[in-house]
């Protein structure tokens, strides 16, 4: 058996402007330095972590305070749980307590056992302990595996 082959970002211009393809949402969206980090985590969370694609959401909405809000990636389990929630920033943006207390404001709506802010040069992984109200950080985050 042949390992799968690598999968690289694909750009293009399109009208005067640089796009980037979503392998997640099958299209060419907008090339923004956030973008450009979240399309390299969706690769490493594919290729390094072996999470299916078909198990990701980008830019998902859920209902905060009744306010929309979108979040960068949510990954979800075998059994389609919610499973982390990812908050990509750009490389210029640090990642900052604000970062973190957003992506804990999604998660009183989604209820994920892990987190994940990067801006692609910083990576923050967490685990949440719910029972104690905290945030455990840890090296990285569980690479996936099916439950039966």
């Amino acid at each position: 058996m042949t390992a799968e082959p690598r999968m690289s970002i694909k750009l293009r211009e399109a009208n005067g402007h640089r796009e980037v393809f979503d392998i997640v949402r099958n299209r060419f969206v907008a090339l923004t330095p956030e973008e450009w980090v979240r399309q390299h985590f969706i690769l490493y969370l594919h290729q390094q972590l072996l999470y299916p694609l078909e198990l990701m959401q980008v830019e998902g909405s859920i209902s905060l305070n009744g306010m929309s809000k979108r979040c960068d990636i949510v990954v979800y389990d075998s059994n389609v749980r919610p499973l982390i929630i990812v908050e990509c920033k750009k490389e210029t943006v640090p990642l900052t307590q604000k970062v973190i207390d957003q992506a804990c404001r999604y998660n009183l709506v989604l209820q994920v056992p892990f987190l994940c802010l990067t801006n692609g040069t910083q990576q923050i992984c967490c685990q949440v302990d719910f029972e104690n109200k905290q945030l455990l950080p840890i090296p990285e985050l569980p690479k996936y595996h099916k439950k039966s």
